[in-house]
């Protein structure tokens, strides 16, 4: 069983989801900028969306080997941000994806939540390959990637479809 564990920082805490996120993480995703650059995120993002989300996320806690496992970023006691493994292929791979309020951008936060889930990744669940995919026009997540060593394997040609449009993506990795 994973035991998601709480990682302290000296800017933000990591720390599994819980019931009384809902608000805040509502209040803090709900951003077009953040629907633009993500794939998942829906927008208007409602008290409903969240609600759903950190069931989901608790559902998936119980579970022996978890297909994903995401933490909250929080800041004075409000999430303002996740960051996750998902296609967790245990002893293999697994996609890093994230986001972060607007009002914390800029700030590094995004660089070292992606630094200390690479290394829970690699320590914790023995992964030898950790990926990500971002939009090919959102270069402030990919420079994030690249800040912490990981390496452009390519272009996915037409990888997401959103709003009735084809988008590429880099697809970025670190191996161990």
């Amino acid at each position: 069983m994973v035991k998601i564990p709480v990682i302290k920082s000296k800017n933000f805490i990591l720390r599994p989801f819980n019931k009384e996120d809902e608000k805040s993480l509502q209040g803090n995703i709900n951003n077009k900028k953040i629907y633009q650059n993500t794939s998942n995120i829906p927008h208007p993002y409602t008290l409903k969306d969240a609600k759903k989300w950190i069931t989901k996320n608790l559902k998936e806690e119980k579970k022996k080997n978890p297909q994903m496992i995401n933490f909250a970023i929080e800041i004075n006691d409000e999430v303002v941000g996740s960051v996750g493994l998902g296609n967790i292929k245990y002893g293999h791979k697994a996609e890093v994806s994230y986001w972060l309020g607007e009002k914390y951008w800029n700030r590094g936060i995004m660089t070292e939540a992606v630094k200390l889930v690479t290394k829970f990744g690699f320590e914790k669940l023995k992964l030898k390959k950790i990926y990500g995919r971002v939009y090919i026009f959102n270069l402030a997540s990919k420079k994030v990637l690249e800040k912490n060593d990981y390496k452009l394997e390519g272009i996915l040609k037409k990888d997401f479809k959103k709003d009735g449009k084809f988008i590429d993506s880099y697809l970025l990795a670190k191996i161990k």
